[in-house]
């Protein structure tokens, strides 16, 4: 089941990547709870959430590309820990577009029920590189300058 787990963890992934995102409903339980607090869409359940969340990364990134990078699985639980790439050609969240590259990098341990299905996710993800890549917020200064 770990290996079955695993691949359908990165089809949620793929479907970033080929646009796809009517994956999500085959992958996702309606009842699904995503527990990521970045995720400006957590109040909604099921593969709608992320669905949301996917089109407004894919809007303000119209280039992204998702890498999993490694697996790891263990009884209902897959940890997939990830690289995302995208040049930020529109807005994100009320902030216009800079026209910069950015690269992050993030996890997300998903849990799955006996059928198959993502049950619940939390995802920990690089957002303050994120906005200091794309020049929102200064890059930390070392203590010596």
């Amino acid at each position: 089941m770990s290996e079955q787990n695993k691949a359908t963890a990165k089809r949620m992934f793929d479907a970033w990547n080929t646009r796809d995102f009517d994956v999500f409903d085959e992958v996702i339980a309606a009842d699904a709870i995503d527990h990521d607090p970045q995720n400006p869409y957590a109040e909604v359940h099921g593969p709608a959430a992320l669905r949301r969340q996917a089109e407004m990364y894919v809007a303000a990134f119209s280039d992204t590309r998702m890498l999993v990078n490694e697996q790891i699985a263990e009884g209902e639980f897959v940890l997939t820990r990830w690289t995302a790439t995208g040049t930020n050609d529109g807005p994100l969240m009320g902030m216009p577009a800079t026209g910069k590259p950015v690269v992050i990098q993030g996890m997300t341990v998903a849990r799955f029920r006996d059928d198959g299905k993502i049950s619940e996710g939390w995802t920990s993800s690089d957002m303050l590189g994120m906005l200091q890549q794309l020049g929102v917020i200064p890059a930390a200064q070392s203590a010596s300058t």
